[in-house]
């Protein structure tokens, strides 16, 4: 069983999730974000890998890709900074990148170096269904990888539960029709979602993302589904204040 799981079965619900940008502020950050949000109390952490041409992240995490490219992080550097800690953290992870960045570097090294660092879990929001299917399915069980799969308001019920059936991680929930990045509140119609989707009795754990900002956002959406990502006001705070103020920032929005 995949720390993750492991995790979920534990902790149904409530579930904290902070994405970061890998090599943001700094380069060598990524070490110590990852430590200090463990030590804060999240449950898992999503790994992000700057990537030039994002598909659905706001200008926040744009932007922090963007310093990150430019102080010279690479997927090489992080696997290294991650191989470094691995021994020290026990959090799961979950690297969040795009098809393209494993296509480049190689998909069977990718896997392998995704393994031996820790990370059991992988969110490539341009990968295809079917491609998953037909291509990638049997080569992340060879190296006992899982995979995320995004759904959003206008998912349809029949693909949902195709979803549900393929995962065995958990479906992404995404909150709203948009970007990432800090909304302030979550709507009645955002909220009516929430409920559909758990009206479906899936078997997968759902965890939401996308305008998770706040204690206020995030009690009232694991007050739906089973847990929440913090992304873009996480990666706005450190890089506002400083790796070393992140438990102050965790702690504010679980306790």
């Amino acid at each position: 069983m995949s720390k993750l799981n492991q995790l979920f079965k534990e902790k149904p619900n409530r579930l904290c999730s902070v994405y970061f940008t890998s090599g943001y502020p700094k380069l060598n950050d990524t070490a110590t974000v990852v430590k200090n949000l463990e030590a804060a109390g999240v449950d898992f952490l999503e790994v992000g890998f700057p990537y030039s041409d994002p598909m659905a992240d706001g200008p926040t995490i744009q932007e922090s890709s963007s310093v990150a490219l430019k102080n010279g992080v690479n997927l090489d550097i992080i696997f290294d900074q991650l191989a470094a800690i691995k021994e020290q953290i026990n959090i799961p992870l979950v690297g969040m990148g795009y098809l393209n960045q494993m296509l480049r570097y190689g998909t069977e090294k990718f896997c392998e170096k995704c393994i031996s660092v820790g990370i059991e879990t992988l969110i490539l929001p341009d990968m295809p269904m079917i491609e998953y299917e037909t291509i990638y399915k049997d080569l992340f069980a060879k190296y006992g990888l899982t995979n995320v799969f995004l759904i959003t308001p206008q998912t349809s019920e029949e693909r949902i539960k195709k979803i549900d059936e393929m995962t065995n991680a958990f479906i992404y929930v995404v909150a709203s029709s948009s970007i990432t990045g800090a909304k302030g509140t979550i709507s009645e119609e955002q909220i009516a979602y929430f409920n559909r989707i758990k009206s479906y009795n899936l078997k997968s754990t759902l965890i939401a993302g996308f305008g998770i900002s706040s204690k206020e956002t995030f009690n009232t959406v694991c007050s739906h589904v089973n847990g929440a990502i913090i992304g873009s006001a996480f990666v706005k705070h450190v890089g506002t204040n400083g790796v070393d103020t992140i438990d102050a920032f965790v702690k504010n929005i679980i306790n």
